[in-house]
């Protein structure tokens, strides 16, 4: 396998880390040359791109990748890898590409279940955003063989709430940033970041198919719960609860909110038969608690 990665951001960093061993090369852009040398020092062969021109030596080094992951996200302008390797892609046609998106392309059901079959409708600009891109991903992905050489699958994994270590409630109340904020019904699923690693994983090895998954954990739950459980691993006392109407929350957060639903991950298990570390946010707690969280 020769893997060809678009932003080695911490969800992708856990697939290449998880999958290195399986590798004969793997290439990963970032906007930042501190960063290329790291990642050169790992083994893995840098390029500089930041989405508003091509990458020097990406055109070569698609048409050797047998694997692409595509993890940046889209903009005004639209999907930057398509806008500017497109077409280096579709000469390419490695056999394998996955999209890293997200289930803010649901919008908002009322606390609701969603699976890939529900119908976007999605709410904040990103998420439109978000949602075109899939399209766009899913169209590259539906183009017939040419010259006897299949076109290969893309396949959109649409990701919830990312944690893992470093970047988990036991970080937040260690800083004493974490907030239990209160808003009635309002559920978010998550996904720790080990189990978007080994989904892909599993995508790579299952059938060849442009298709859509939910990669997300089996329990949407409140979110001031997750911040409690967290508190009781430590053996601490959770932040006092706070009304989410009159919480003091940038836009961003508060248009988070704006969005509920219930997220089903079904066709992972059943088509990819891929089993979950963490199932919920509870094992996957646990786990950090135990290991280290930071």
């Amino acid at each position: 396998m020769r893997l060809f990665v678009f932003g080695i951001g911490y969800s992708a960093d856990a697939f290449v880390t998880r999958i290195a061993s399986r590798c004969a090369w793997i290439g990963a852009t970032t906007r930042s040359p501190d960063k290329a040398e790291a990642l050169r020092a790992r083994g893995i062969t840098p390029f500089l791109f930041d989405g508003t021109a091509p990458g020097e030596g990406i055109a070569d080094a698609l048409a050797q990748a047998t694997h692409v992951l595509v993890s940046i996200a889209p903009g005004e302008a639209g999907d930057p890898v398509l806008a500017r390797h497109g077409a280096d892609l579709a000469a390419a046609r490695p056999a394998w590409t996955g999209y890293l998106s997200t289930v803010g392309v649901y919008g908002d059901h009322g606390g609701d279940w969603v699976d890939e079959e529900t119908p976007c409708k999605p709410v904040s600009r990103r998420s439109v955003q978000r949602v075109a891109a899939e399209e766009a991903w899913l169209a590259h992905g539906g183009k017939p063989a040419q010259d006897g050489k299949p076109e290969g699958v893309v396949q959109v994994f649409r990701l919830s709430g990312i944690y893992g270590p470093g970047r988990n409630a036991l970080v937040n109340l260690e800083k004493g940033t974490a907030r239990r904020l209160v808003k009635p019904g309002q559920v978010f699923n998550r996904i720790h970041v080990a189990d978007i690693a080994g989904a892909l994983e599993a995508a790579i090895d299952g059938p060849a198919k442009t298709r859509v998954f939910n990669v997300t954990d089996d329990e949407p739950a409140p979110p001031q719960d997750v911040v409690s459980h967290a508190a009781g691993l430590l053996g601490v006392a959770p932040p006092p609860e706070q009304d989410f109407a009159t919480a003091e929350l940038s836009p961003m957060a508060r248009s988070f909110y704006g969005e509920n639903k219930r997220v089903s991950n079904a066709r992972v298990k059943s088509e990819l038969g891929y089993d979950f570390l963490f199932p919920t946010y509870r094992e996957a707690l646990s786990a950090l608690h135990r290991d280290g969280w930071r």
